[in-house]
């Protein structure tokens, strides 16, 4: 699933190239990603509009258009925006004032678009947990302080921490040398701070490299990310520590993957 990294990526493309665009038709090729209101109502409250705006909530983006309404749209594990688009894999095209379209892909069906009149409203929004770059250290470790769940499902919960998924949890836990099972209330207060630099530097390389394509995430243009080369533990099962040489192992945490050196990570 895109994590911070990846949606920050395709929103900053996006502003470059849909703000002040009006988006002139709208075609629906498969309803089911259209979760909020009917694929009427969706349709007619965003043809017509311009992009005004676009934001970035965790792992959400919101245009918001030049009516007042919000396009929302969650791209999950396998959802892609991709402009200009050609159409071929589209589950809804959003033709534009330039005559180009972009295409919303999601080869699975997982994703969802919601057209709202205060995405502020929306309750998954209402739910999340601060963003790793809005708070400070001070801030991160009080809110570590009595939890006794393992550090890592913490780190991906998004009521607790928004933005940071599996992968992104796995790269700073290894960075700062703190295994993945462990209990959150567990860690020393330098373990902490740590930890918290180790997840901002992490998403702000990530970031610089246009994000992770290890799935079917891809940038706005359908080039793929090139963070990948940079990964120390994360799909690298078997391999060798880029630190010490042990093997790189993968157990199962909170029902997910996890990646990480049993010789590093203490």
């Amino acid at each position: 699933m895109p994590e911070l990294p990846e949606v920050e990526t395709i929103k900053r493309e996006l502003e470059n190239s849909l703000l002040g665009k009006k988006i002139t038709q709208v075609c629906v090729h498969h309803p089911l990603v259209i979760r909020q209101p009917g694929v009427e109502q969706f349709k007619k409250g965003i043809e017509g509009a311009s992009v005004k705006n676009i934001l970035r909530k965790a792992k959400l983006l919101i245009l918001e258009l030049s009516n007042g309404k919000s396009l929302v749209i969650h791209l999950k594990m396998t959802g892609q925006l991709v402009y200009p688009g050609n159409g071929k894999k589209s589950r809804v095209t959003f033709r534009l004032s330039d005559g180009k379209d972009l295409d919303f892909n999601d080869q699975r069906l997982f994703a969802e678009l919601r057209l709202l009149d205060d995405w502020r409203s929306l309750k998954f929004i209402q739910g999340l947990g601060p963003e790793p770059f809005d708070i400070s250290a001070g801030q991160f470790k009080d809110m570590l302080a009595k939890k006794k769940t393992r550090i890592k499902p913490l780190l991906m919960d998004q009521t607790f921490i928004s933005g940071i998924g599996n992968l992104y949890a796995a790269e700073a836990l290894y960075r700062a040398k703190i295994d993945p099972q462990r209990p959150a209330q567990g860690l020393s207060e330098r373990e902490k701070d740590t930890l918290f630099n180790e997840i901002k530097d992490t998403l702000s390389e990530a970031i610089k490299h246009k994000g992770s394509s290890i799935d079917q995430y891809v940038q706005l243009t359908g080039a793929p990310g090139g963070y990948v080369k940079y990964h120390k533990v994360y799909g690298r099962e078997g391999k060798p520590c880029l630190e010490c040489n042990t093997p790189i192992k993968r157990i199962a945490l909170g029902g997910r993957g996890t990646y990480f050196c049993p010789r590093c990570q203490k």
